[in-house]
This record gives C-alpha cells, structure tokens and sequence, in this order.
C-alpha cells in the first residue's frame, strides 16, 4: 500500500483559515498557530455576543420607552402595566420605535393607558 502525504488537504485548510485571520496585527494574520487560536477566539466572542446583542437591545429599547413615558408622567413599569391591563398589544421593538420616530402615536398610546 502506498503512502499517502496530505500536502493538499494541509495546505487547503490552512489557507482557508488564514483567510479568516485577514486583517489581524503581526504574526496573527500569517503564522498559521497564532492565527488559529485568534480566528478560535473570534468565533467564541461572536457566538456569545449574537446572544448578548439581543440582550442590549432590549436594555435599549426598554430606556427609550422609559424617558417617552416620564415626559407623560409614568414610569416605565407603569405604562407597560395599563397597556397589559388594555390589551394593547406592542411588543417593546414596536414601543421604542415609535417613542423615538414618532413621538405623536406614542403620546396616543400613553394617553390610551393612562385611561386605563
């Protein structure tokens, strides 16, 4: 039986990784070792950070209604309760958006759960 050298297959997968680790400072970016355990350590922080930037927006949209529902005089665990009790059904995406575009329908809204 033949021997069989993978110089190909090597080659192939280190360059494919290499080409992940474009743009990185210094021997990250050409020594395939250092290059490996940067491209590894990137795709850890973009994993946990695809779950974290779920958790960001909702910190951020949640300020937003927050300051849109203090200027009509309620808190923001105030309006989201009214609204509750009114069936009003604005998930916390929709509230921030109009709270920053559209500050006219969301005093309407705020006036509707302040009636509550």
């Amino acid at each position: 039986m033949s021997r069989v050298k993978g110089g190909i297959v090597s080659r192939r997968r280190h360059k494919a990784l290499l080409r992940r680790a474009k743009g990185y400072y210094g021997a990250k970016h050409r020594a395939f070792r250092c290059a490996k355990e940067t491209v590894e350590r990137g795709l850890v922080y973009a994993y946990r950070d695809r779950k974290a930037k779920k958790r960001q927006m909702r910190r951020l949209w949640i300020v937003r209604i927050n300051a849109a529902a203090r200027q009509h005089g309620m808190s923001y665990s105030a309006l989201m309760g009214k609204l509750k009790a009114r069936h009003v059904a604005l998930d916390r995406k929709a509230l921030a958006y109009l709270a920053f575009t559209q500050p006219e329908a969301f005093a309407r809204i705020a006036q509707e759960a302040a009636a509550a």
